[in-house]
């Protein structure tokens, strides 16, 4: 039978290496023998053995933790810098383009742009799409430019 100690709440923590809370949790729970003494204190029972305080094996783990968080966190961070970079491509993508000037054309300022048109239609090309306003091109989602 291994030699055990009557220790309070207070000197199980301390000997524990946790809170005070940490130690009353586990005697809730059942995971540590305990008695409540006539004047309301709880006294903890610890083995002489099993419950040596935190060893170098602890400070690894935490250390090892610590480095774990650090990377997700640079991770996350790398993450949101793509992410970031993807949306602001896509509103890049997404807005309408400003038409190009138009150059100084060789007809006479008063003719019309139905001759242009007339062509477009006898060579298979079709009516020209109105696109509507500047203000209204603005306005627009992406997709219904190519409806």
């Amino acid at each position: 039978m291994e030699p055990t100690r009557r220790v309070t709440l207070k000197e199980a923590a301390d000997i524990l290496g946790v809170s005070k809370e940490a130690v009353r949790k586990r005697v809730i729970r059942g995971t540590l023998r305990s008695e409540k003494a006539p004047d309301g204190r709880v006294y903890v029972y610890l083995d002489a053995v099993g419950d040596a305080p935190p060893t170098h094996e602890r400070d690894v783990l935490i250390s090892q933790l610590t480095d774990e968080v650090a990377y997700l966190r640079e991770e996350s961070r790398r993450k949101d810098e793509i992410i970031m970079q993807q949306a602001m491509t896509m509103r890049q993508l997404t807005s309408p383009t400003p038409a190009p000037e138009p150059e100084a054309s060789p007809e006479p300022p008063g003719a019309s742009t139905e001759a242009t048109e007339a062509t477009d239609e006898q060579q298979g090309r079709g009516p020209v799409p109105d696109i509507g306003s500047p203000q209204e091109a603005t306005e627009r989602r992406w997709w219904e430019f190519w409806r």
